[in-house]
C-alpha cells in the first residue's frame, strides 16, 4: 500500500452492566488486549479502545487498506473476546451485535458498524472520529451536509479557494443497496431531497471535488435490515478529515450544537435529540438514551495516533446539552404517540406486527352511517 494510511474505527454492541448502559472494563481490557498483541506482530500500527453507550469502539491505522481480512478478522477476535467476558460476568445482551458465529472475512454484514477510510497523510493529518449510540446511521446526515454543504456554518466554502469548487456527496440506499453521487453547490437541493429521509439515504462517503480526495466516511450498516429483526439500533460511527481545504476543526463541530431529533432512543423505536457529550457522559440512562455522540480529536502521524483530544469536553456545549434535555423532555411527554414513537414502517420489527396479527380478524369494514348508529345505540342504552 506505500505510504497510504487506513483508519479504521469498527463498534459492536457485546453486551453491557445494567441494561443497555455501558460495557463493564474487563470487556474493553480483553479488545485492548487483542489489539495490543496485533500491535506487537505489525498487523496494525496504533490502536485505541474506548465506549459510547454500550458500543465497544475500536479505533486502528494500518498500511492494509479498507476490508482487509486481517483487520476486520482482529476486530472479530476483540468482539468475541470481549463476548466472552460478557457472557461470564452474566452481562446483558451479551455478543448482540455479531449475527454469525463464524468470522467470513468481513465483518460487513454480519453486525458490527464499520467506518474506514485510505489516506495519503498531508504535513499535517488532523481527523475526528465521531462515535454516536442509540442512533442511526442517517443521524448524520444533517451535520454531514452542514459541514461540507452549508457556508452559513463552514465560512471556508466561501472564501477558502481550495474549497470553493465544493464537494461530492455518495448517498446510499439502504432498502436497494446503491449508491449515487452528487455534486455541491449545483445539485444541493437534490442532495437534500434524499438525506432528508435518514431513515433509507444516508451520507456515506464525501470528496473533496477539486481532486476527489475522500475526507468523510461514515457507517451505513442497518442491523435491523441485516438480522430481519429487532436486534438493537444501529449507533453509527464516522470518520472527518479537516483543516488545510477542508473545513476546520471548529467547522466540523458547529453542526453538533445544534441537538437535532434523530430515530433510535429506547428499543430503537423513537425520536429524541442527539446529544454531543465528553467520554465521561458516554452512558445511556434516561429512557435508554438520550441518544448520544462524542467526538474525539487526532493527529495521524506516520500511522500513529496523538490524541484523543474529547472535543466536546467543552463548557461551549453546555447549552446545546441544556436544550438537548429540554427536547428529550418535551418528547417524552408523548409516550407511545408519534412524533416520539417512530412511523409504522420504522417498526416493523417491534411487536407492532405481532399487535396487527393477532387483530387482523377483528378489523371490520364499515360504512360510516353504520359507525354512526351503532354509537348511537350504544349512547341509548
Amino acid at each position: 500500500m506505500g505510504d497510504k494510511i487506513t483508519l479504521s474505527v469498527i463498534k459492536a454492541d457485546v453486551g453491557s452492566i445494567a441494561g443497555h448502559h455501558m460495557p463493564h472494563p474487563d470487556q474493553l481490557a480483553a479488545a485492548t488486549k487483542i489489539l495490543a498483541e496485533a500491535k506487537q506482530k505489525d498487523i496494525i500500527v496504533d490502536f485505541y479502545v474506548t465506549h459510547v453507550g454500550d458500543d465497544i469502539q475500536l479505533i486502528m491505522t494500518h498500511r492494509k487498506g479498507v476490508d482487509h481480512p486481517d483487520i476486520h478478522g482482529l476486530a472479530w477476535e476483540a468482539f468475541k473476546s470481549a463476548t466472552k467476558v460478557a457472557k461470564e460476568l452474566k452481562l446483558y445482551a451479551a455478543g448482540q451485535d455479531l449475527l454469525s458465529e463464524a468470522f467470513s472475512g468481513n465483518v460487513r454484514g454480519m453486525g458490527p458498524g464499520v467506518a474506514e477510510l485510505e489516506m495519503e497523510e498531508r504535513e499535517a493529518e488532523p481527523v475526528i472520529t465521531f462515535h454516536a449510540d442509540k442512533t442511526e446511521p442517517g443521524a448524520f446526515n444533517m451535520p454531514i451536509y452542514r459541514i461540507f454543504a452549508d457556508p452559513f456554518n463552514t465560512a471556508g466554502l466561501v472564501i477558502d479557494p481550495k474549497m470553493h469548487d465544493g464537494f461530492m456527496f455518495e448517498v446510499y440506499d439502504v432498502f436497494e443497496g446503491r449508491s449515487v453521487l452528487m455534486k455541491t453547490p449545483e445539485e444541493s437541493y437534490d442532495v437534500l431531497a434524499l438525506i432528508g429521509t435518514p431513515g433509507r439515504y444516508i451520507v456515506r462517503r464525501v470528496y473533496r471535488k477539486s481532486d476527489n480526495l475522500l475526507a468523510a466516511v461514515v457507517s451505513v450498516e442497518r442491523l435491523n435490515l441485516t438480522a430481519g429483526r429487532y436486534v438493537g439500533k444501529d449507533d453509527p460511527v464516522a470518520i472527518v478529515r479537516a483543516q488545510h481545504g477542508l473545513p476546520a476543526v471548529g467547522e466540523v463541530l458547529e453542526p453538533f450544537s445544534f441537538p437535532h431529533l434523530v430515530a433510535g432512543w429506547m428499543r430503537g423505536s423513537h425520536h429524541g435529540p442527539l446529544m454531543p457529550v465528553p467520554m465521561r457522559y458516554a452512558k445511556v440512562t434516561r429512557f435508554d438514551g438520550p441518544p448520544r455522540v462524542i467526538a474525539l480529536g487526532w493527529n495521524i502521524s506516520k500511522g500513529r495516533l496523538i490524541g484523543p483530544v474529547d472535543l466536546f469536553d467543552d463548557v461551549a456545549f453546555d447549552e446545546t446539552r441544556r436544550l438537548a434535555e429540554m427536547i428529550a423532555e418535551y418528547m417524552r411527554r408523548h409516550g407511545p404517540f408519534m412524533p416520539h414513537r417512530l412511523g409504522p414502517e420504522e417498526m416493523e420489527y417491534t411487536t407492532l406486527p405481532s399487535v396487527l396479527e393477532k387483530l387482523k380478524d377483528r378489523f371490520v369494514k364499515t360504512e360510516e352511517v353504520k359507525v354512526v348508529k351503532k354509537h348511537s345505540d350504544l349512547l341509548s342504552h
